[in-house]
């Protein structure tokens, strides 16, 4: 805010107070009044004590309209069309009732100082032209309440998406898969009934830095590539503890994609995918490899495993899979639009290759 140009700043503190909006409104309506009366006035050259005049008519009009603004505060809180066009109609007669008898008597106290009408009528004379200017003020005002009742239920529904938005996208981050927590529990149920204590303890402290990493870390931003590794660092330990040497992972990234913004923990559910089906069902275990480069104004991830792949399905008329995959899908759809892709290929000569491509941001 405070590296925006000073009008840039007068403008975001007028719109941010309807009180200031209406004063300004009615200061530049009745001078844009003044001045086109007065470029009339000289183009018909009419005598210098007429400007006199027409300056009086439009400070009068601007002090008439304003105790407007409050009878029409109370026919807007009506609710009701009708009231608001029959009332805003009686209303701008009477004020124009008023101002043309004052901007009449100003024209003979300024031109004829002994005059005196023939009939009380002549005191009223222009109020129907007095009534339509105040016609139009009357339009300006519902008009801009109208488009500010529009702008408020804008924000207003806007505010329900961005929570709606947010809560998504905090319960797709939380939602880490029972079985992982069963499993890591279970195995470290196993060491200690082995007495393999020193083990069993070093997996469940992993397993309290894993979640205290996942409650701690906002949902809702983005860590660079480094931060994401070591939080895969510190799960990839726990499996590790189940798996030991079946457990295969291989690690290529690029020095530009290190640097890159990735959503929090954003490959966590890929490689739980790949463990689940490629490592955890066979005895010799398996091998994941995990890849990140730049490619142009992408950061395209890859994540490979060697387990059974598809099963002899098509890669790209599989709608994702799994959780863990349709977890990540919808993520990326919350946070990027339409603005990524996230597909499934076969691997050579087995297994499943996921392909994410996002914007590069550092």
């Amino acid at each position: 805010m405070q590296n925006q140009p000073a009008y840039m700043r007068a403008v975001a503190r007028l719109l941010s107070s309807q009180e200031r909006q209406f004063w300004a409104f009615q200061i530049i309506g009745w001078s844009l009044y003044l001045a086109a009366a007065w470029v009339s006035a000289m183009t018909y050259d009419k005598p210098t004590p007429y400007y006199n005049v027409i300056s009086g008519a439009a400070i009068t009009g601007f002090f008439l309209t304003i105790p407007m603004r409050y009878a029409y505060r109370v026919l807007w809180r009506s609710g009701s069309p009708a009231a608001v066009i029959a009332g805003s109609v009686i209303i701008s007669y009477l004020v124009g009732l008023v101002w043309a008898l004052a901007k009449n008597l100003i024209y003979w106290k300024i031109f004829k100082p002994d005059y005196m009408p023939d009939h009380w009528i002549s005191y009223f004379f222009g109020a129907v032209s007095g009534t339509y200017v105040i016609l139009c003020w009357s339009g300006l005002y519902f008009g801009i309440k109208y488009y500010q009742r529009l702008q408020e239920e804008r924000q207003r529904t806007l505010k329900a998406h961005a929570l709606a938005h947010e809560a998504q996208l905090k319960m797709l981050r939380y939602q880490l898969n029972p079985h992982f927590l069963f499993n890591t529990l279970n195995a470290i149920s196993t060491l200690i009934l082995e007495k393999d204590t020193k083990t069993a303890n070093l997996a469940v402290t992993r397993l309290s830095d894993f979640l205290r990493y996942t409650l701690h870390n906002d949902p809702m931003q983005k860590s660079n590539m480094d931060q994401e590794l070591k939080s895969l660092d510190l799960y990839l330990e726990i499996e590790k503890v189940r798996f030991q040497e079946r457990l295969r992972v291989d690690f290529e990234i690029g020095e530009r994609a290190r640097k890159a913004l990735v959503p929090s923990l954003i490959t966590q559910p890929i490689i739980e995918n790949a463990i689940k089906y490629a490592v955890a069902p066979r005895e010799e275990g398996g091998s994941l490899s995990i890849s990140a480069h730049v490619v142009q104004d992408r950061l395209v991830i890859e994540l490979e495993d060697d387990g059974p792949g598809l099963n002899g399905e098509e890669p790209r008329s599989r709608n994702g899979g799994g959780v863990g995959l349709r977890n990540t899908r919808e993520r990326l759809r919350q946070m990027y639009g339409d603005n990524f892709s996230f597909e499934l290929a076969r691997s050579k000569p087995e297994g499943l290759r996921v392909i994410m491509a996002i914007p590069y941001e550092t």
